[in-house]
């Protein structure tokens, strides 16, 4: 079983464009989640297309309270303005549950029962960690399933991105057999954001180059549900001084919802645009949106915050 996927090209102006902006609520918007919301709203309002908001929380036990609502009012404080209502992951269990029921009927999930030691102790290395060497595909005998997984065997995915260039990855290989509903009965993130983009219509994913890796996963997925698959654009990532990416975990500042507009005009820099000076955001936006250029994203998976 072989998959391949070549991204369709974007016109100058698509009527049909649909972006989102999807932060995860663990904690308040920091200049590298800020650098993601920028690209994706810059190329939304660039190719006249619409901006949606979804927040990605159903990994429930790594939400912060508050934090929804906090990353609400500094992108209201940054100007950008959301198309549609606000969807909610944790909210979509149904839709899910929906999706796995389908791939199970076509007998492309199985349950798996093998603990988190099992398979590090298996000793194949991939891209992400150890690779899981599908050791319950044929079956669990009496063992109690823990997660479900789907078969990836011969899954090759290629994809370009419209910045990082050709990707390809033999999933199968490289990240084996993945979870798509976890051991403390939460869907994986790889399903759910498949099933919410379809959902919504995404026609342009544009979003950090953290998550290139998931791409294929995602493609392969849409494959097997019989979905969409969206235009990729994924950003370089910003890094500290120690080369971790800027996160609640390497203690990143959050973005001062009163004084949005240096840090704005930082993310555009970061993101090759080389924006002049402007006394408000609005003056911004209209530049940013107005000589928005993918062709000056650098073409790295990560960069300095400074740089």
């Amino acid at each position: 079983m072989t998959s391949t996927h070549f991204t369709a090209p974007l016109s100058a102006h698509s009527p049909e464009y649909r972006g989102r902006f999807a932060p995860s609520p663990t904690g308040p918007l920091h200049f590298g989640s800020l650098i993601a919301a920028v690209a994706s709203y810059a190329d939304a309002r660039h190719h006249g297309g619409a901006w949606l908001l979804r927040i990605e929380d159903v990994d429930t036990p790594r939400c912060v309270n508050g934090a929804t609502e906090e990353i609400l009012r500094t992108l209201a404080a940054c100007g950008m303005q959301i198309d549609g209502k606000v969807i909610y992951q944790s909210r979509r269990n149904d839709a899910y549950h929906a999706a796995l029921d389908r791939l199970r009927r076509q007998q492309q999930v199985y349950a798996c029962a093998c603990s988190r030691r099992e398979i590090a102790d298996s000793g194949l290395r991939g891209i992400e960690g150890p690779v899981y060497p599908g050791t319950c595909r044929d079956g669990i005998g009496d063992k109690a399933a823990r997660a479900w997984r789907i078969d990836t065997r011969g899954a090759v995915i290629a994809l370009d991105d419209a910045v990082q260039g050709r990707i390809t990855q033999n999933i199968e290989h490289d990240i084996g057999d993945f979870v798509l509903y976890r051991a403390d009965q939460i869907y994986a993130y790889q399903l759910a954001v498949v099933v919410d983009d379809a959902e919504q219509g995404i026609t342009d994913v544009v979003r950090g180059a953290d998550l290139l890796d998931s791409t294929p996963r995602q493609i392969y997925l849409q494959q097997q549900l019989g979905l969409p698959t969206p235009r990729y654009l994924h950003v370089p990532v910003a890094v500290n001084a120690a080369g971790e990416k800027l996160s609640k975990q390497t203690r990143a500042q959050a973005v001062d919802a009163q004084h949005t507009l240096p840090a704005l005009t930082a993310a555009l820099g970061f993101l090759g645009q080389q924006p002049p000076a402007f006394a408000s955001v609005s003056e911004l936006w209209t530049w940013a949106i107005a000589h928005w250029n993918r062709g000056r994203i650098p073409k790295t998976r990560a960069l300095p915050a400074a740089a």
